[in-house]
């Protein structure tokens, strides 16, 4: 069963690579180079998509102010929004295997938008407020909150979509490079890893990180598969502390229904998240590193220029901080309006 789930996990994780790549060379001998023709208007611009349709996060509250959780809705390339995001953890209350064991609840609030610079060009700004609290053994309850940390990235759409009506009668497929930073915007504080093996209980990393990402779609008529790729370099903090580098891989295929003027499209797919392990004064820290892989279920909404976006998101397997930390379940709720 274990090799089988293995298997199964590599295979994922080939194909995302694959499928990139196959459809970039495709792109390439078959497009048009001057594809910077406008999306459809109204509620149909999510067919032809231009952004992801990823629900990540890191094992971490602190990690929670963009990074996995997606640079994008998939329902339009330009919007501005609100997104809530909420995270149960279950961690060990001390380093010992007899240790007990404490929930932990990792809430955030983004305000989120891509904003158009160019043609081409897109800028992705995430500002996310986080509400955290753990329940531990002794029956107290430790809650932090305030500003998190604020992620600014570009995105050059070398690939674009070139619908040729509402729904597209031909394949259509983008490709999206992009990169930026997450500044130390959220409060860091060494003491909240004390006696825990989540170091990662904070509302900030306190260091400045720098994202390298890249997202691919696919659709034929009303049907679609999308793919990501993203790797986030955290740097060290001035508390000489280093979170792990994380690398997040994640693959969707959805199917939009038109209901009127409303369009609905659910979502199904896979994703994995792989972290490295953190570092203080330079030397590794054990039970920092691991991985999660999560299946996906989600329905997204649009009338007019407004888009809802509801997804839940379960552990498949898991293996965090040497198995010291689970993760229960994750959901994430948006509301857009689209430019």
């Amino acid at each position: 069963m274990t090799n089988d789930l293995l298997n199964t996990r590599n295979l994922y994780r080939f194909f995302t690579l694959v499928c990139i790549g196959f459809y970039t060379s495709l792109s390439y001998g078959n497009d048009n180079p001057n594809i910077d023709g406008p999306t459809p208007s109204g509620c149909a611009t999510h067919i032809h998509y231009d952004g992801e349709y990823f629900d990540f996060c890191d094992t971490c509250g602190c990690g929670s102010s963009g990074g996995s959780m997606g640079y994008g809705t998939g329902l339009n390339n330009n919007f501005f929004g609100l997104r809530y995001i909420g995270q149960e953890y279950r961690s060990r209350d001390g380093i010992f295997a007899d240790s007990p064991w404490i929930t932990e609840n990792f809430n955030t609030i983004q305000a989120w938008a891509n904003l158009p610079i160019s043609k081409r060009i897109i800028a992705n700004v995430i500002v996310p407020f986080q509400f955290h609290n753990r329940s531990l053994p002794d029956n107290t309850e430790q809650t932090i909150s305030g500003l998190g940390d604020i992620s600014v990235l570009g995105f050059y759409n070398l690939i674009a979509a070139t619908p040729d009506s509402i729904v597209s009668i031909k394949p259509e497929h983008y490709l999206q490079l992009g990169g930026g930073i997450k500044m130390p915007t959220g409060k860091y504080d060494k003491d909240n890893n004390e006696g825990s093996v989540n170091p990662s209980f904070q509302l900030g990393n306190g260091s400045w990180d720098y994202v390298l990402a890249m997202n691919y779609g696919f659709t034929y008529r009303n049907w679609g598969i999308s793919t990501m790729a993203n790797y986030t370099i955290k740097t060290k903090n001035p508390k000489d502390y280093q979170f792990g580098n994380q690398l997040n891989l994640g693959i969707n295929a959805f199917k939009t229904y038109y209901i009127s003027d409303v369009a609905l499209t659910p979502i199904v797919g896979v994703s994995e998240e792989i972290y490295a392990s953190n570092r203080e004064l330079g030397i590794e820290v054990a039970h920092t590193k691991g991985d999660v892989f999560l299946g996906k279920l989600s329905i997204e909404a649009s009338y007019n220029r407004y888009s809802l976006g509801l997804t839940g998101m379960l552990p498949i397997s898991q293996n965090l901080n040497d198995d010291k930390v689970e993760l229960r379940n994750r959901i994430s709720v948006y509301m857009n309006i689209n430019l």
